[in-house]
């Protein structure tokens, strides 16, 4: 029965954003920028995540159900590019899963003492993922005491080795200079690259909005939970990045161990129960991001599916309550292809060559949302807002083209080669190969399912209803 379903409360709804949105791994990537890194967040969290915040909050509390973007795009521009918002959408959560898969075997190695082989090495990634696709087969509700943990666990992190950089930084100096010029944006293209990390870190607030059906009071909880997470979460990156740029010079930071680097680096020690500890911590963390994620991800593919709008196996449910297992195979199949195949790429940075697809094709995701915005205002102006952002028309256009041009400019650096030395080349080139290819598939979907901008009727609100009166059922 409805009645005893188990509901998130306020806290629980926060938390649940903070395990979404704060990615602790991405943590190095951003460092790696260098100091300028502190410009850039402060200069997105007005242009972006401001912005942002307040159009989730409105579409979130305002179009409430499972679909979260893909309803939300769909409804302003209609199927066609509802199902390109939810190829992208779905297809970076698997890429993403193969690049923390490929992290696991390290921290393993941190925690154990033990290098693994090859092969061992892929098992393990594979039980990583296959645990992760397990556990997305039950509600948000029956997993939110990892979500909780996990958030909870993030902030530790961050705050242990913000703390760390802190007293090193006082006591024998920084590994690199701060001062205020090393702080401007130099704008060159290596620095450039990783400011799509900051803004993918600051993106997922709408996943919050696709567990509207497990809180007390979504209206409320919904804005609420974005604005005090959002700050929280900028608090946090910006203290950890502080902590691995004072351990580790800017051109030395591993993007895929970086964190945990930073904790050696900082503590004098390669191993020992603390390293043990946050390497252990930093490996808990990694399923909570995945298992949050996978709970939102899931329920938006599986939703566009059934409107007609993705493959029929996304469309698959299962168990008691009804949730979206085709979509969650579906994960495990595509990150375990990838992670298997790794070996034989020519990239050595596996963490950044996967980690980067997912950037590419997350972004793409967003780029029709804020418009999205903007036109449901247009056409759909009757409908109940109980989130409403004030403002002209004039600042509602300029509160839209800012996080659309960010996305954009973000996009053109870490998709595109814009070096043409070998390197560069050889780094770059399997990321925008990927991405067309990816682009490709999602066209091949529309066109063979024959998917129309106009002239399909869009059933997502009766069909939302009518899922949500089954599973309740």
């Amino acid at each position: 029965m409805a009645e005893n379903k188990k509901k998130f409360s306020l806290m629980s709804a926060i938390l649940s954003v903070i395990c979404v949105v704060f990615v602790a791994e991405a943590a190095a990537p951003v460092a790696a920028i260098g100091n300028s890194q502190f410009f850039w967040w402060i200069f997105l969290l007005v242009a972006f995540l401001l912005p942002y915040g307040l159009m989730s909050s409105e579409l979130g509390t305002t179009y409430i159900g499972d679909g979260g973007i893909y309803d939300w795009v769909t409804k302003a521009f209609g199927h066609r590019w509802g199902s390109r918002v939810s190829w992208y959408y779905w297809i970076n959560y698997p890429l993403w899963l193969a690049s923390l898969a490929v992290v696991c075997p390290g921290l393993l190695t941190t925690i154990t003492g033990i290098e693994f082989p090859t092969i061992a090495a892929i098992v393990i990634e594979l039980v990583f993922i296959w645990v992760i696709v397990w556990i997305s087969f039950y509600p948000v509700a029956d997993s939110v005491w990892i979500l909780n943990g996990a958030a909870v666990i993030k902030m530790l992190l961050a705050i242990l080795i913000g703390a760390l950089g802190l007293y090193t930084f006082a006591t024998k100096g920084a590994a690199n200079e701060f001062t205020l010029s090393s702080m401007l944006p130099s704008f060159n293209l290596d620095s450039l690259s990783f400011i799509s990390v900051i803004i993918f870190n600051l993106l997922g607030f709408e996943v919050i909005c696709t567990f509207a059906d497990d809180m007390e009071n979504p209206k409320k909880q919904i804005p609420q939970a974005i604005i005090v997470g959002g700050l929280v979460i900028a608090a946090i990156y910006i203290f950890s990045a502080f902590g691995i740029g004072v351990a580790i010079p800017t051109d030395q930071i591993s993007t895929g161990s970086g964190l945990m680097d930073s904790f050696k680096l900082l503590t004098g020690s390669t191993g020992g129960w603390f390293i043990i500890s946050m390497a252990f911590l930093f490996l808990l963390t990694l399923f909570g991001n995945m298992i949050s994620w996978s709970l939102g991800v899931n329920n938006t593919a599986c939703y566009a599916a059934e409107n007609g709008d993705m493959p029929k196996i996304f469309a698959k449910r299962g168990g008691k309550d009804e949730m979206p297992i085709g979509a969650a195979i579906m994960n495990g199949v595509v990150a375990s292809i990838v992670v298997v195949i790794a070996p034989i790429l020519p990239n050595q940075d596996l963490f950044w060559a996967f980690f980067s697809l997912n950037l590419v094709m997350f972004l793409m995701s967003y780029v029709p949302v804020f418009p999205a915005f903007y036109k449901l205002r247009q056409i759909d102006p009757d409908t109940p807002r109980p989130f409403r952002v004030g403002g002209s028309d004039g600042f509602l256009k300029v509160l839209v083209a800012l996080p659309m041009i960010m996305i954009i400019i973000s996009l053109i650096f870490t998709a595109l080669p814009l070096q043409f030395d070998p390197a560069s080349l050889s780094e770059q080139l399997p990321i925008t190969i990927g991405a067309v290819v990816f682009t490709l598939f999602g066209e091949a979907i529309i066109h063979v399912k024959k998917i129309k901008k106009e002239g399909v009727i869009y059933h997502g609100e009766e069909n939302r209803k009518n899922n949500t009166e089954t599973r309740r059922v």
